[in-house]
């Protein structure tokens, strides 16, 4: 899995700790402290910022959709406060606000 850090300072901070911690020597709060600190951070997205940033992009619900593995109702139904992503659709969203669509294509 491809981690999405806030720096590269930071990223190169989290792959010592997670070296650390595989190795035994770092305890699991302490890395858990670290993945907070460093990863990129995932927040509710409300529906009229999940359809900006999709027309930013320049997409349809279906091309926007093939990109995050959902489907294109999933996002109409975003798009229109129906359902809320979650999970994993939060975290790519999340990366698509601030690298832009080709992040995770």
């Amino acid at each position: 899995m491809v981690m999405q850090y806030t720096s590269k300072a930071l990223a190169a901070a989290h792959e010592t700790a997670q070296g650390l911690a595989d190795a035994g020597v770092m305890a699991k709060r302490t890395m858990r402290a670290f993945d907070e600190m460093c990863l990129t951070p995932v927040e509710d997205m409300p529906p009229e910022t999940i359809r900006a940033l999709r027309l930013r992009e320049n997409a349809s619900q279906a091309v926007f959709a093939r990109h995050l593995n959902v489907t294109a109702g999933l996002v109409s139904q975003w798009e229109r406060g129906e359902k809320r992503p979650r999970g994993a659709s939060l975290k790519l969203l999340t990366l698509v606000a601030k690298n832009g669509l080709s992040a995770v294509a």
